[in-house]
């Protein structure tokens, strides 16, 4: 849906058109922090990470960490940004959290300007800015709001000043809370994917500020936009979109007019609240920051930090839909075009519940386990179902596991040695302490039962239960899963599923 409605009582309303842009700052993971050699650490003891240079103590001197300008380009690099020379400025403004009393951020010329991001459904949104900046430090208040208004006392912490940021900064062009919600989720797992940041939102390493306005209809000029600061999770970025548009459409509606403003989202009430008035640059008096020389990054350099990325969480996902749809043989090279649109919606033979599988496999990282299954001659959507629906309950582990062991176990039960009971209590071994499936099941007493011992059993299923049978034979087909319930009961889950349903089907037959 692109549009929002007033809720009037009887359900109805007048259509409005949301619009949100996100700006979107990402802690990078780099071992110091950007302009000195503080180690860039989360948790620590509070103020136990400073030196005169993130103090912005007299006569100290800021030096730019390299590995954090190769972070940046790596970021602009899988946002398809155009990578260009950069300098920095100081941006002037008081808050506790700033012990410099300015922030050095990139202002007129940014590292990365013009790319776009792509959705899994195929729409791109546009991409105008990726810049480097030093990150603040955290004031914590004292009080049961836990918001500076009424607070008893404030603590400052400067462990995080100086730790390197990069801004990404989108177009406008979100149109419901549920793309502004993708379009986080899709860039988190990109951050992550190319080892920029590790993502972590509850952590603060990702921080999402969100600017939603509202107009009459796609053809609207845009409404004044007010910005919600510091959500960070993807749960509050879309209640807290969805709630500003509201309020907005109820002011223009009632007659008033929308003030361009920052505000804050409160989680426990359900709503945000004005914080201040909306700063423009000029408020900030932006300057070239004397003690640092332009970024000129060299081609080769860019061109380096670019054949340093792997395969990104679009192609990822493209790469198994086409082996679930069975249009890529498994061992075959390459990996489909990112940017055609359709890594998952659209293609062939994949259904909506294998783009699910397939997105929480890529998301936690676990498509190598798919794909190296799927080589060693595994069915897809069983390597897929079994790495997404038992494996990642501990992705950790699963993300250590050796992929031949576990294919080694899928092909037990793709074999029929181990039923699929057998099989997931087999992989909880293997990842809380690894070592060989075979040997493990044979520890757990899981051996195959002879083919004369499951005709027997299932033969003695069928004659306890003579109705069900008759109601079986009739075509009631659902009633397979009640009898190899019964055969799994009377072998302990020794017996494979399949092989009593094929047995069944022989009786059935006679």
């Amino acid at each position: 849906m692109t549009d929002v409605r007033r809720a009037d009582q009887d359900g109805a309303g007048e259509a409005w058109e949301m619009v949100v842009g996100l700006e979107v700052h990402t802690e990078l993971k780099t071992a110091t922090k950007l302009f000195c050699g503080c180690a860039n650490l989360f948790g620590d003891e509070p103020n136990t990470r400073v030196c005169p240079v993130c103090l912005g103590l007299p006569g100290s001197l800021p030096v730019l960490n390299q590995r954090a300008v190769e972070l940046a380009m790596a970021i602009g690099t899988a946002l398809h940004c155009e990578i260009r020379p950069s300098t920095f400025h100081r941006k002037n403004y008081f808050y506790p959290d700033m012990p410099k009393d300015y922030q050095i951020s990139q202002y007129d010329e940014p590292i990365n300007v013009s790319g776009w991001l792509e959705l899994p459904g195929g729409r791109r949104i546009g991409i105008e800015r990726a810049h480097l900046e030093e990150d603040t430090g955290k004031t914590a208040h004292a009080g049961a709001s836990g918001r500076i208004h009424g607070a008893e006392y404030s603590l400052v912490d400067y462990n995080r000043s100086g730790v390197p940021l990069v801004e990404i900064v989108s177009a406008p062009d979100m149109r419901s809370s549920a793309e502004a919600r993708a379009y986080a989720a899709e860039l988190r797992a990109i951050l992550v994917a190319c080892g920029a940041s590790d993502g972590k939102m509850e952590e603060g390493s990702m921080r999402v500020d969100a600017n939603v306005s509202v107009r009459r209809g796609p053809d609207a000029p845009f409404g004044t936009r007010c910005e919600i600061k510091n959500l960070n999770s993807l749960r509050s970025l879309g209640r807290a979109v969805d709630f500003e548009a509201r309020r907005q459409i109820a002011l223009l509606e009632s007659g008033e007019v929308v003030v361009q403003q920052t505000r804050h989202w409160d989680e426990g009430e359900g709503r945000t609240v004005a914080l201040r008035s909306k700063e423009e640059a000029y408020d900030y008096r932006y300057f070239l920051e004397p003690d640092l020389v332009p970024v000129v990054p060299d081609p080769a350099w860019i061109t380096a930090v670019g054949a340093s990325l792997g395969p990104l969480p679009g192609e990822r996902r493209a790469r198994l839909a086409t082996l679930v749809a069975g249009a890529l043989p498994a061992g075959a090279g390459g990996s489909p075009d990112p940017g055609v649109g359709a890594d998952l919606e659209g293609a062939p033979g994949v259904s909506d519940a294998d783009q699910e599988q397939i997105s929480t496999v890529v998301d936690l990282g676990l498509d190598g386990l798919v794909t190296a299954a799927v080589e060693g001659g595994i069915p897809a959507r069983l390597a897929l179902a079994r790495t997404a629906n038992e494996a990642a309950t501990d992705a950790a582990a699963a993300a250590g596991l050796d992929p031949r062991a576990y294919t080694s176990l899928l092909a037990m039960e793709v074999a029929g040695s181990l039923s699929a009971t057998q099989v997931k209590a087999v992989l909880h071994d293997l990842l809380a302490g690894g070592g060989d499936p075979a040997e493990l099941a044979r520890a757990r007493g899981f051996e195959a039962m002879a083919d004369g011992a499951l005709v027997a059993v299932v033969q003695e299923a069928v004659d306890s239960h003579p109705a069900e049978w008759d109601r079986y034979r009739g075509g009631e087909e659902k009633l397979a899963q009640f009898f190899v319930g019964q055969v799994m009961k009377a072998t302990r889950g020794q017996a494979n599923g399949k092989a009593v349903v094929a047995e069944l089907e022989r009786l059935a037959a006679r």
